[in-house]
């Protein structure tokens, strides 16, 4: 390999690695209890990375591998394309009671532990004697009203099958579907090897009282190899079907109050695009956040919408929704993602109050909630003229000319540091941005002789009178875009009220409900990219009188100047 090659492959695995160090692989068995004889297969899982061949000796104790397999699966949602690295490891149990599967060393990562309940095997009459059979188990034993129930069926037969129909489960009251695919394994009972399909089920009980899941039923031929007309598909008929099982469903506790009941083993709330407290906002620049919520052991359909508490001195426009499931091992897992454009309307603290969600955790049996504590950030106003540059005191006697646009050197306390400086290079580097003025100003002065007016911005004064400002926004309506349309309409604003910095603030200072109306759906096209462009007709209506202004300074007292687009927040 040649010295740039080496060189360049040792770069790529400097890049690479701390990407791989933060690789993360999850752990999960198909089910958590299993009979003695019963075939299990872990999943290890990631997003990030193929997986190595895990270590599997620290299982010896408990189980006995019987195979291994690794595969990927790509996914689009929402135009997003997702890869999952999967390894499966079919494992026997080798005796009852609560094994524990120890945390587990896949390449440089760790996996998290695991339990499997074994149970004595099932001693029904058909598993003694019949060469086909059904079973069927429910978990848990006891639930809410709402709250997921894992359903398994399985069917077990010693010979092939032909025209085999396993029926489904169909239950009064109760929401079924179906979750994964068909799980083909071998199991033993009473001294026999079965072959094994495994079908789960999601169950979700709507009402209070007993529940009773009725048998499932099997239907086929079994294919006898020593006879001849099994050949032709002619079996002989077989039929068999699952014990009947209860359940007891609860009702939500009585003292639940107004909330919504969210019975799950586990839920999350999360707000991203957070800025950095750090740096401060500005009035009208808009920024966006993702408020995120997860539950295992819910749907999507059952978990509520998602909205932003009232934000004093902001709007928030929200875009389309993001919902989806996805199953994680019995369980499935709901997650609603909802994306909001907010834009600050005023100068000073902008708050974004906390978020929380009440639910009922049903590994514990009792009520927690999930938070997204309180999020306080700075706003400036509208950006106008720029900062001062600061430039040291003259000295007496000295002979330096004035400071012009290029950038100046600041020397604190004396001046005898910048004396060791190569000067040579501090001339080329003041030569070299002040071509780059020159050439920024060019750009600059291109851009705005191209325009066909100029606009007033915050901090400059207005060129255009009146009736040329209203001109240019009704041609704007006709020709440009909604950019354009709120630039034009603010600046014919200004013509009038030099003070105004925002279409909010206009809004805030007109009188009329249709003009008023006409400012918020434009602002909608602006900020909420799933929004159709406004009625341009509507729009030119609106202000083809003029504005309407209010003859006080501020709007009445007790009246935002913006009513809240989405009054609704989760509690």
């Amino acid at each position: 390999m040649t010295r740039p090659l080496r060189f360049l492959a040792l770069a790529l695995c400097c890049w690479l690695l701390p990407w791989l160090a933060h690789a993360q692989v999850q752990a999960s068995l198909d089910r958590s209890t299993a009979q003695l004889g019963d075939t299990v297969t872990l999943n290890l899982r990631s997003q990030t990375a193929p997986l190595a061949a895990p270590d599997l000796s620290p299982l010896s104790a408990d189980f006995e591998v019987l195979g291994k397999s690794s595969g990927s699966t790509t996914s689009f949602v929402n135009g997003q394309r997702t890869v999952e690295y999967s390894y499966g490891v079919a494992l026997r149990p080798l005796h009852q009671g609560t094994l524990r599967i120890p945390p587990l060393t896949v390449g440089n990562e760790t996996t998290q532990p695991l339990t499997l309940e074994v149970t004595a095997p099932s001693a029904t009459g058909q598993a003694a004697t019949g060469p086909v059979f059904v079973e069927a188990a429910i978990d848990p034993s006891h639930a809410y009203v709402g709250q997921q129930l894992s359903l398994s069926v399985k069917l077990y037969y010693t010979a092939n099958l032909a025209n085999a129909s396993l029926g489904d489960p169909r239950i009064d009251g109760v929401d079924v579907s179906r979750i994964g695919g068909d799980t083909d394994y071998q199991a033993e009972r009473n001294g026999r090897i079965y072959n094994v399909i495994e079908r789960r089920y999601v169950l979700v009980p709507q009402r209070a009282g007993e529940l009773t899941i009725p048998p499932i039923p099997f239907q086929g031929d079994l294919l006898d190899p020593n006879d001849p007309d099994s050949f032709l598909g002619m079996g002989a008929p077989v039929s068999a079907q699952s014990r009947p099982l209860s359940v007891m469903i609860n009702a939500a506790p009585s003292d639940w109050g107004s909330a919504a009941w969210l019975p799950a083993r586990k839920l999350s709330l999360t707000l991203d695009g957070l800025p950095d407290a750090a740096t401060p906002l500005r009035v009208g620049q808009p920024f966006n956040l993702t408020l995120s919520m997860e539950a295992t052991g819910l749907p999507f359909e059952a978990l509520p919408s998602l909205s932003l508490p009232a934000l004093d001195g902001a709007t928030a426009y929200p875009d389309k929704p993001v919902t989806g499931n996805r199953a994680d091992g019995p369980w499935v897992v709901g997650r609603r993602q909802q994306a909001f454009a907010i834009v600050p309307g005023k100068a000073g603290t902008l708050t974004v109050p906390a978020i929380t969600v009440k639910w009922w955790n049903v590994l514990t049996g009792r009520a927690e909630t999930a938070t997204v504590p309180e999020h306080q950030f700075t706003v400036l106003s509208a950006s106008g003229a720029p900062a001062p540059v600061v430039t040291p005191p003259a000295t007496a006697g000295s002979s330096a000319p004035a400071a012009t646009s290029s950038p100046a050197v600041v020397a604190e306390g004396n001046s005898a540091p910048a004396r060791s400086l190569p000067w040579s290079w501090i001339a080329l580097g003041s030569l070299g941005l002040w071509l780059v003025t020159v050439l920024l100003g060019v750009v600059w002065w291109r851009r705005r002789a191209s325009r066909p007016a100029p606009i007033a911005t915050a901090g400059s004064t207005a060129t255009l009178s009146a009736r040329e400002a209203k001109q240019a926004f009704l041609r704007a309506v006709r020709e440009a875009d909604v950019t354009e349309q709120a630039h034009r309409l603010l600046a014919w604003a200004r013509t009038e009220r030099p003070a105004l910095r925002h279409l909010d603030a206009v809004s805030a200072a007109l009188a009329s409900s249709e003009q008023h109306a006409a400012i918020d759906a434009l602002q909608r096209a602006r900020y909420a990219t799933s929004a159709h462009a406004p009625d341009r007709q509507a729009l030119a209506a609106a202000f083809a009188s003029g504005f309407a202004w209010r003859s006080e300074a501020s709007p009445p007292a007790g009246q935002e100047p913006l009513p809240p687009l989405y009054p609704f927040t989760l509690r």
